[in-house]
């Protein structure tokens, strides 16, 4: 009961003056992310009609580093200024955000198909790069090697997946001249898929960058502390982008695109924003946040298997999941802020 009420009076505790144009910012942002991410998710769609790509392939290449640029600036910019917590939390809060969030909140919409590819390959790769992080948490850094070793692996994954697109292409390009004369969607022209994906990527990266400046200013006023601002506001904040296009591609039934998207950015934050980062400065967590990120990133590995288990069974997504994605993430967010306060 203590413990409760030492985290109330925490939260409740008035903040430091704020400008009301903090305020303004911060809506101008999310009216940004959402609009780019309707003109990022037209562009990308068009382009893989275009090329004849499946839609789960560009999901899992283009939207997913598109959406997830705000991570990358945020942390690299973190790792280089010395602020590591900030670095690496925004990273393991962003991978539970998408995982539980935007795959919870899409499912809880409208339930979807697993797509056998992302089953079979992406996820037990995404488990794979969690674990991964965990063990090179565990003596306390991730030095230049170990960061050097996750931009390997995402070189080896990419190639990976654009070979397989390669070799299946033919076999897409038949299926898309077979469905031709039965759906008729809104073409775009080619200047038109520029201008949607530079557009988009602009907005989604602007929007994604007044939210976090602005709810962090928000939130330090109220004394959070540097972990948590990581975990909760600047995680949210960066993967407002994923959050919105994944919605906005799954409403216009691109399911595909919506679950590697988010599975893609998981994959993208660990391997290239987390080893970029180390490789040019490496991340060196200080004091508690260092058995912080350790169980942090235990409870994601965790997540990420059971998701992977969900996702087999029945070979859909459904909505009840979603749900008990949700809430899962909402006790998390509860564990943080109780760690934090009270811990």
């Amino acid at each position: 009961m203590e413990a409760i009420l030492s985290v109330w009076n925490s939260v409740m505790t008035l903040p430091e003056r704020v400008p009301i144009l903090v305020y303004v910012y911060l809506v101008a942002g999310f009216v940004l992310l959402i609009k780019g991410a309707d003109w990022f998710v037209d562009g990308a769609s068009a382009v893989a009609k275009l090329l004849k790509v499946p839609s789960v392939v560009i999901g899992l290449t283009i939207v997913a580093m598109g959406t997830s640029a705000p991570e990358a600036a945020v942390s690299i910019t973190a790792g280089l200024s010395g602020s590591n917590e900030i670095a690496i939390s925004n990273v393991i809060g962003s991978n539970l955000f998408n995982l539980l969030m935007v795959i919870g909140i899409c499912a809880a919409i409208k339930a979807f198909a697993t797509d056998m590819e992302i089953l079979k390959r992406d996820m037990p790769v995404n488990i794979g790069a969690t674990i991964l992080l965990l063990l090179f948490l565990l003596d306390g850094k991730i030095s230049r090697i170990e960061g050097g070793l996750f931009l390997l692996a995402l070189i080896v994954y990419l190639v990976f997946v654009v070979r397989i697109t390669l070799k299946n292409r033919k076999a897409q390009i038949n299926a898309e001249q077979e469905d031709t004369e039965e759906k008729e969607g809104k073409k775009l022209t080619i200047p038109m898929i520029i201008l949607c994906i530079i557009g988009g990527l602009i907005s989604i990266v602007w929007g994604g960058d007044l939210v976090v400046d602005n709810a962090q200013r928000i939130a330090l006023s109220f004394g959070m502390s540097p972990m948590l601002v990581g975990l909760t506001i600047v995680a949210v904040g960066t993967s407002l982008p994923e959050l919105v296009t994944s919605i906005v591609a799954s409403r216009k039934g691109e399911s595909g695109l919506a679950l590697g998207n988010a599975v893609g950015s998981c994959l993208f934050n660990i391997l290239f924003i987390l080893g970029l980062s180390s490789v040019l400065s490496p991340i060196i967590p200080t004091g508690a946040s260092v058995i912080e990120s350790i169980t942090d990133t235990a409870i994601l590995a965790g997540i990420s298997i059971l998701m992977l288990i969900f996702s087999a069974t029945g070979k859909k997504v459904s909505r009840v999941e979603g749900i008990i994605y949700v809430c899962i993430y909402a006790a998390y967010m509860a564990f943080a802020i109780l760690r934090c306060y009270v811990f």
